[in-house]
């Protein structure tokens, strides 16, 4: 019987969703979601290109940006598939085992992305409280083992998450909201007990995106109080001026997060149409905007692109 029941499970579907009552267009909407895609991988490897190949650039700062760089091209890539599948081809069946690595991807990127913004708080403290220290503290070696730690601990923390979702039956219609695969909404398609799945859900979102975001906050205070310990209004303009693309990013990648996480948990009747925008600004807008940002943002970083191009 066990036997009967692993290949029902094994052989079975999530079905995605676009965007619902506008099948008929799905091909015309498929042209900004195509270029959202192109714009973010590219942006995002010129990014990692001119950082790797400009000695004068291998500073923390965009070292870090480096890191986010690469996590928000994994997230494009992770979602990528699946998004240009429903709106190309119409092709919205997704196996139980890719929902679930996909969701694993998206998880632990992140996880980790959260983590890459707290470490450029942390580098834009120092910079601005200790700045003749700044490069002792935060030499490559150190910042390189850093780095390591939170991909690991992001993947290690989410690793659970597709085990614990694969011993369940689903039983229910199994239609996502989203044209991915997300643990909160896939782990409601089950006709099991969730509460294990639910606490250790809300225990690694607390845990990492609540936690980062927190420390983030008092290092701005951080920030903010040694600013304001600055005699001169030029010099603590020139400062914050500093922090302005991280605080965009930061803005970008966490106040969508949080609203779809609320309207997953608390919002049961909310508009589907209110979660499926949110969902997409959630993972499609930080890897298009933070290339662009920072881009626009850093003078060093600006000419380096531009000097590419022009050659």
């Amino acid at each position: 019987m066990s036997a009967v029941n692993n290949t029902k499970f094994n052989s079975a579907v999530f079905l995605l969703t676009g965007i619902p009552g506008q099948e008929e267009i799905h091909l015309w909407i498929s042209i900004p979601f195509c270029l959202t895609y192109v714009i973010s991988i590219l942006g995002n490897s010129v990014i990692l290109f001119i950082i790797k190949t400009d000695p004068s650039l291998h500073e923390p700062m965009y070292i870090f940006l480096s890191m986010l760089a690469i996590t928000d091209l994994g997230l494009s890539i992770a979602t990528m598939s699946t998004t240009l599948g429903i709106f190309l081809f119409n092709s919205r069946e997704i196996s139980f085992n890719a929902c679930f690595v996909q969701l694993f991807f998206i998880h632990s990127l992140q996880c980790t992305e959260s983590s890459v913004l707290l470490l450029m708080a942390f580098d834009r403290f120092i910079a601005i409280h200790d700045p003749l220290k700044y490069a002792s503290i935060l030499n490559p070696q150190r910042i390189h083992k850093m780095g390591l730690v939170f991909v690991l601990k992001g993947v290690a923390i989410i690793f659970p998450l597709p085990f614990l979702l694969k011993r369940f039956q689903y039983c229910q219609t199994n239609v996502l909201s989203h044209s991915y695969c997300l643990h909160q909404e896939v782990m409601k398609m089950a006709c099991s007990d969730i509460t294990v799945n639910s606490i250790y859900g809300l225990s690694v979102a607390l845990l990492t995106v609540g936690l980062d975001s927190l420390l983030i906050f008092l290092s701005y205070v951080m920030i903010l109080k040694t600013v304001l310990s600055i005699a001169s209004n030029a010099e603590c303009l020139r400062a914050l001026n500093t922090c302005v693309s991280h605080l965009c990013a930061v803005l970008l990648f966490y106040t969508p997060m949080i609203g779809l996480s609320v309207v997953h948990r608390f919002g049961k009747g909310s508009s589907p149409l209110i979660q499926i925008l949110l969902g997409y600004i959630y993972l499609l807008a930080p890897p298009l905007i933070n290339p662009i940002v920072y881009s626009v943002k850093s003078k060093h970083l600006r000419a380096r692109i531009i000097r590419v191009f022009v050659k």
